[in-house]
């Protein structure tokens, strides 16, 4: 008769038996895309930048014509930037938990100002204007406060508008804001919880539309893995996003991508890619990925591209006019470095009507090192026409301005404006002036 210890043991040998050879079949059969996701994880490129030191001289690459030159600094973590009715920009400095706004920006520096809107945030990122509200979108809810659009200044406490699910995978804990041109919808982006895998939570990996209040909550738009930027293009009146893929695939694929988004729409997350290119690394959907919609701009793989604004100044020359600034964060999944700039898609009649270009660049002094110089997140217009460009891992925002001859300028009039102390930060500002006298300086 056997023993105890011996039966438990066959016992403990048969159970191990029965695992392998279910595990076996799970990988060979690539069951459930677990064998595809194992694999890929297990070559997947960390290639994740060190953002050093500028030189000295340092001046981004720029058209011929512009010039770039830095505008405020002081942030922990500059991402999203929104010119306000009035003029004003309202800055999301995401890594101090606050929103910020630069004030009287048109106006001689020594009456420029800076000030907290609100802080206490957790992981602020969009910002939207609506009435007498400043929308905000944390990681995990959307929140508006009352203001006084004339001034900038907040009139009372925030407002909780809507539940959302928080954080998420990598950076997918942003949350960008856009408002229809009615002002009727308010729409939100959720990026996905993972790099691939089928989410239980269909807010997620999404477009979310409610009523300004946040009643009527519905999905918009799906299958989008981190639509980052949103916003509406003026002359078509539909939405756009820019998506950042999937990794894991290789240096050039998927391509990240900029599109128009229309409602009910499906984008391929996490089933497919670019409509109907597989992805076999998860449970085949061959349904959903029948309808999967191709994207309009391909921008390059992991370039991770977040805000994006159209053109509607007048300081810009025309071609320009009705174009798409998008800001690429940077890739950190792929072996050659990509992105890490401002590239400009042209627009027609509301439609894309070329390649992007880069626009704003120079921050890659080895696409093969480790190295940059600063990672682009935000892009907004003032009201004068001018690009400015928040730069996260640099810590500041950038002006760009077109002035097709460099003037002439007495430098002995150039002067910095440092505002005071505001718990505990410290942000420079430049006047219009002083941004195209430091570039001619440099020169």
């Amino acid at each position: 008769m056997d023993r105890p210890h011996q039966v438990l043991r066959r016992s403990f040998s048969a159970l191990a038996l029965i695992t392998a050879g279910a595990l076996g079949v799970i990988l060979l059969l690539n069951l459930g895309g677990w064998r595809a996701r194992i694999l890929a994880r297990a070559l997947r490129t960390d290639n994740a930048p060190l953002v050093v030191p500028r030189p000295r001289n340092f001046q981004p690459r720029v058209p011929p014509g512009f010039e770039a030159a830095v505008f405020a600094t002081g942030f922990v973590a500059p991402r999203w930037l929104a010119v306000a009715p009035n003029g004003d920009v309202f800055v999301a400095d995401s890594g101090a938990g606050q929103v910020v706004v630069l004030r009287g920006l048109r106006r001689p520096a020594a009456t420029q100002s800076h000030e907290i809107f609100a802080d206490h945030l957790n992981m602020p990122f969009g910002i939207a204007f609506h009435n007498a509200f400043v929308y905000v979108g944390d990681t995990d809810e959307v929140l508006r406060f009352p203001y006084d659009p004339r001034t900038s200044k907040r009139l009372g406490k925030g407002e909780h508008v809507l539940d959302l699910p928080g954080k998420g995978y990598h950076q997918h804990w942003t949350r960008s804001l856009a408002f229809a041109p009615d002002g009727q919808r308010m729409f939100v982006s959720v990026g996905s919880s993972s790099n691939i895998s089928i989410e239980s939570d269909p807010r997620r990996a999404a477009i979310l539309v409610a009523d300004p209040d946040g009643k009527n909550m519905r999905i918009f738009a799906s299958g989008l893995r981190n639509a980052v930027g949103i916003a509406f293009n003026p002359d078509s009146g539909n939405l756009w996003a820019t998506v950042n893929e999937r990794d894991d695939l290789g240096d050039d694929v998927p391509p990240d991508y900029f599109t128009h988004v229309v409602d009910g729409g499906f984008y391929g997350w996490p089933y497919s890619y670019i409509g109907r290119h597989v992805d076999n690394r998860v449970k085949p959907r061959p349904d959903l990925v029948a309808t999967a919609l191709v994207p309009d701009v391909l921008l390059g793989a992991h370039v991770a591209p977040l805000q994006f604004t159209f053109y509607q100044g007048q300081q810009f020359p025309s071609t320009y006019q009705g174009g798409a600034f998008v800001a690429e964060h940077g890739s950190w999944n792929r072996s050659i470095r990509s992105g890490y700039l401002v590239v400009f898609v042209p627009f027609r009649n509301g439609l894309p009507a070329g390649e992007p270009t880069p626009f704003f660049s120079g921050f890659v002094p080895d696409p093969g090192g480790k190295d940059v110089y600063g990672r682009t997140v935000g892009v907004a217009v003032e009201v004068d026409g001018s690009l400015l460009i928040s730069d996260d891992g640099g810590k500041l925002i950038w002006r760009v301005v077109y002035k097709p001859e460099l003037r002439r300028i007495n430098y002995s009039s150039v002067r910095l404006q440092q505002v005071d102390q505001f718990q505990g930060s410290t942000i420079n500002i430049m006047s219009t002036d002083q941004v195209g006298s430091r570039y001619d300086r440099q020169q």
